[in-house]
Order: structure tokens, then sequence, then C-alpha cells
């Protein structure tokens, strides 16, 4: 990101969600999930800590 320079905020949101989309690898297994992907460690989480009413 330093070697932006941002010109307002939705320039900096679209360099955000560019690196996001581009770099951080959602799909690939990481340790710090209990080696599943961060998708699925998001909806294993979601889904047991949803409250039934």
């Amino acid at each position: 990101m330093n070697q932006y320079r941002i010109k307002d905020f939705n320039h900096a949101y679209t360099l955000v969600f560019e690196y996001i989309e581009t770099f951080y690898n959602t799909k690939r297994i990481h340790s710090h999930c209990d080696f599943i992907s961060p998708n699925q460690y998001e909806k294993e989480y979601l889904k047991s800590n949803t409250y039934s009413a």
C-alpha cells in the first residue's frame, strides 16, 4: 500500500478491496484456522455461534 498516493476514501477502499481479493488467499488452508480455509472456518464459526430463537 505504501507505493500508492491515496487520493480519497473511495480510492483507499478500492486499493484495500483489491489487496484482499488478489493477495489474501481465502481458500488455502491456514494453520491458525485449524488447517481449514478461512472461508470454511468462518462458516463453521457462524454455524456454531448462531442462537436459535
